[in-house]
């Protein structure tokens, strides 16, 4: 499995932040390739399921996730359910004043106000199925993983950059903290 890990700090309420991140069809907002996200059924909750309608060059693919665990404020656990073993989390981190101290750019946020957000990520490119896609003539399914598997860590990373946008109402430079334990990402 390949992880990658995005995370950084948020200048809003923790359980504000949580609830924003529960809201799974609000993503296509921050993502260039994520067209479209459907609620197939459920509130959010654990057992809730959607439809990711993903866009990249010449391909569209569906991915069915599923919500399985949540557990407020704190944490938001999916996993994609068919073509391929991937799987993550949202976590979000109260953060107090004392840990303020450092970071000149919270010096005018509340208490209770600041939190560490973490967009979580499990992977296994070797899993995907070549027939959950429609290629073109002459492409390769091997191909289109070598250039997509690439693209996973800038996407994940405009995801948290455009949520921190919104949370904050207010653009700002984000400092992201990334980890990855693969050189394909």
């Amino acid at each position: 499995m390949d992880e990658l890990v995005v995370r950084t700090d948020v200048y809003a309420d923790p359980e504000e932040v949580y609830e924003f991140l529960l809201d799974f069809p609000g993503y296509a907002r921050y993502s260039k390739y994520l067209d479209d996200v459907r609620t197939v059924e459920g509130d959010g909750g654990p057992g809730t399921r959607y439809a990711l309608r993903f866009a990249w060059w010449k391909i569209t693919y569906t991915a069915h996730s599923l919500v399985t665990g949540v557990d407020p404020p704190e944490r938001i656990d999916w996993e994609i359910t068919k073509d391929i073993d991937a799987g993550g989390c949202w976590r979000v981190t109260p953060l107090d004043s004392a840990d303020d101290s450092a970071d000149d750019s919270a010096d005018d946020v509340p208490d209770g106000s600041r939190c560490e957000v973490a967009l979580e990520v499990e992977f296994d490119p070797g899993s995907a199925s070549p027939a959950a896609l429609d290629l073109p003539r002459l492409v390769s399914f091997d191909w289109v993983v070598k250039k997509a598997v690439p693209l996973i860590r800038a996407e994940a990373e405009r995801v948290v950059q455009r949520a921190v946008r919104d949370l904050e109402g207010s653009n700002r430079t984000v400092d992201l903290d990334v980890y990855v334990d693969s050189e394909r990402i």
